[in-house]
């Protein structure tokens, strides 16, 4: 593509002030000023003959230059002089959706804000979400990535603002799954690894901070700085505070396909990381698909999620870490055939093995454990273990290190996969004493109410909870086992009068709970919320029309249990 002379001049000088900058501290700026104004008429000079172009790319305007994409016709690209992680963007940007579905082409990574730490920031200006610059997407938006090198970074006090619609959600992949949806290319519909990934942050608690006080007052003992897992180096950016009503935006109606960068051990980036986000942030209808590790990793912070899917994780769907107090309000999660560990992985405490047990103690006497609360969940997943890597075998819902969940509403299925020989692919695990106590201990939250597990392998962890086996304290308060769950015993009533608790096609939607069946016989269970899991027939499918992978029309192929 050309560009014109303006362009030329704009990459020359920029060239020039980032090379007298590089050896120093980038200074930040608010700049809550919108300058994302519309910019797509351009005139050019080629051969002396005036032409208008029509360009509908993003622009912004900064230092008094202005840069803008590169349209081809169909495509908008940028390229790294744009925005990139050594380049971030320190003004607001509007990217609107293109016409003939075209797609935001970077060839960067989208960095919005500088990365500071919070003396750095206060001493800018930038105290909480909003202060810094906002990136506004609009609906039925593609924007595209070209390997596991870029990513999607929104730094603690800036802001992204991306509301889809059913019918036009906002998509976040690779540029390989673009030419593949084209016809242009290849990409197998469970591909991991295409590009990087979206990691969100913001000024919310984390028990990897100190404070003075207790949960509902606590106030930094010192700046909290906590490296955000999977960024290192030039990318590496920072949450945490003592905000937990911080604003990290909103998006509505949005998916993110094919991610995962494995940067270290146990250092990946996943599908979304929220990193210190605070409950203000909007978050409803989002989307993992495919992911090399976490569908969503939490790491402190209080942002809630209503409507929730992660489709092949090839690890844990739902991870909560380092005191993620926050509620997940209807989940679907299905898991890979053979690969992927957990539905939900969950820590109560980050860096838990090597604090004391007082440490731990004095943490939960605080309340920056974490504490989240998940209601109508739908978790499928398989009993095949494919040994690869270090993912783990395929599992239900694991809870440890001083956790203290509430689980409601939900089920667990395993029962549509032939189960390993072995004892690994459990429903339900409960790890640690510290979370075993937090059932009974008064004062603590954890609370299982109207909770189906249906797997072959019941449990597994702590000997007891109050003195009986996880089986039996379940039972006795708020859940039900399925007994005798063999090989690809299908839960619907095709195949199985003894298990009937999904149904539809796919069987993805919860039978009425009236209606439902667990070891031969009906299930007396009153869910608070009108149906136990994520989705059912009788209600609205909130799934439809904007999700990928699910349904036909929109999907490489069709569910392994189905």
């Amino acid at each position: 593509m050309l560009l014109n002379c303006k362009h030329i001049f704009i990459i020359s000088l920029l060239g020039i002030l980032l090379a007298g900058c590089s050896g120093g501290y980038i200074s930040i700026s608010p700049a809550t000023t919108d300058n994302s104004q519309d910019n797509s008429t351009t005139t050019t000079n080629i051969e002396q003959e005036a032409e208008e172009v029509v360009n509908p790319c993003a622009s912004y305007t900064k230092d008094g230059n202005t840069f803008q994409g590169q349209y081809d016709g169909v495509d908008c690209d940028y390229s790294a002089v744009f925005v990139d992680s050594g380049n971030p963007l320190t003004v607001d940007l509007l990217i609107n959706d293109l016409a003939n579905d075209g797609v935001h082409n970077f060839a960067g990574s989208l960095v919005v804000g500088q990365s500071a730490t919070i003396a750095e920031l206060t001493a800018a200006g930038i105290t909480k979400g909003g202060d810094g610059p906002k990136l506004s997407i609009e609906a039925g938006a593609t924007l595209a990535f070209p390997s596991a090198q870029q990513f999607v970074s929104i730094v603690r006090g800036s802001q992204m603002v991306a509301v889809g619609t059913a019918e036009a959600p906002i998509t976040f992949t690779s540029q390989s799954d673009v030419a593949a949806q084209r016809g242009t290319g290849t990409l197998a519909f469970n591909a991991v690894g295409e590009w990087g990934g979206m990691l969100i942050n913001g000024f919310g608690i984390t028990n990897k901070c100190s404070y003075t006080g207790s949960a509902g007052s606590l106030t930094m003992a010192s700046d909290c700085n906590v490296s955000t897992e999977g960024l290192t180096g030039n990318d590496e950016t920072f949450h945490g505070g003592d905000n937990n009503e911080d604003n990290s935006g909103r998006l509505e109606y949005v998916v993110v396909k094919h991610t995962g960068a494995q940067v270290g051990e146990g250092n990946e980036i996943n599908g979304i990381t929220w990193g210190g986000v605070g409950s203000n942030t909007i978050v409803k209808n989002i989307q993992t698909y495919s992911t090399l590790d976490d569908g969503i990793e939490f790491f402190g912070g209080a942002v809630n999620i209503e409507n929730f899917v992660s489709v092949y994780a090839n690890d844990d769907s739902i991870d909560l870490d380092t005191g993620w107090s926050g509620t997940i309000t209807n989940a679907l999660v299905i898991q890979n055939e053979a690969l992927g560990n957990s539905c939900i992985e969950s820590d109560g405490i980050g860096s838990y093995s090597g604090k004391s047990a007082e440490t731990v103690a004095a943490m939960i006497a605080q309340g920056i454990n974490t504490k989240p609360t998940i209601k109508n969940l739908t978790c499928i997943v398989s009993g095949q273990d494919a040994n690869t890597g270090d993912r783990g075998e395929g599992a239900g819902v694991r809870f440890r290190e001083a956790i203290d969940p509430i689980l409601t509403d939900s089920m667990v299925v395993m029962a549509f996969s032939s189960d390993d020989a072995d004892t690994t692919n459990y429903c339900l695990r409960i790890d640690n004493t510290e979370t075993a106590e937090g059932f009974t201990t008064a004062g603590r939250q954890s609370l299982f109410t109207n909770v189906i597990f249906a797997c072959k392998d019941k449990t597994k962890g702590v000997a007891s909870i109050g003195g009986l086996s996880i089986e039996e304290y379940f039972e006795a308060n708020g859940a039900l086992f399925a007994d005798g769950v063999v090989s690809d015993d299908d839960p619907t009533a095709t195949s199985n009068t003894s298990l009937v608790i999904l149904e539809g096609i796919p069987p993805i939607y919860s039978v009425a709970t009236e209606s439902m069946v667990v070891n031969d016989a009906a299930v007396t269970m009153t869910p608070t919320s009108g149906r136990i899991g994520a989705l059912s027939t009788a209600a609205t499918d909130w799934t439809a029309g904007w999700t990928y992978g699910i349904h036909e029309g929109s999907r490489g192929a069709p569910l392994w249990f189905e």
